[in-house]
């Protein structure tokens, strides 16, 4: 069986609104976010910020809900600052095989300044003929 990883959930431009060094690991996000893509808690997320360039893994822990927290904690606090923007990407395995017969589905939620939805995105891979076929369809909030 041959497994691929793929996006599965993105919040995409959220901004940083506390970085705490003194904290164990992880990134903090509102639990309202991370519910709406379908990120768990201590599920493993790529960050990126879209300010610095600086990229890193570490795992997603609840803050609270309809906050818009995005807290980088411990060493992830030093290559951020309140007001960054970043992009928080989680992964799936998958069957190759399931994918290329049954397609593959994520969410993409765009944040505005607040880290509220402004634009929800589903994007993903529909069999057509053998073969996948991208789509990307989008809800303004």
């Amino acid at each position: 069986m041959a497994t691929i990883r793929l996006m599965h959930a993105k919040l995409h431009r959220v901004r940083v609104t506390e970085a705490n060094v003194n904290y164990v690991g992880s990134i903090t996000i509102d639990q309202d976010l991370m519910d709406k893509v379908g990120i768990l808690p201590l599920e493993e997320v790529d960050v990126i910020n879209l300010n610095n360039g600086k990229r890193w893994s570490t795992y997603a822990i609840p803050g609270k809900a309809d906050t818009g927290e995005i807290c980088p904690n411990g060493g992830a606090a030093l290559l951020c600052q309140p007001g960054d923007l970043l992009i928080i990407i989680a992964y799936e395995q998958r069957d190759r095989e399931e994918v290329m017969q049954n397609g593959h589905q994520a969410k993409v939620l765009v944040a505005d300044e607040q880290n509220r939805c402004q634009e929800f995105i589903y994007q993903g891979l529909n069999p057509e003929d053998n073969r996948l076929q991208f789509y990307s369809s989008s809800t303004k909030s």
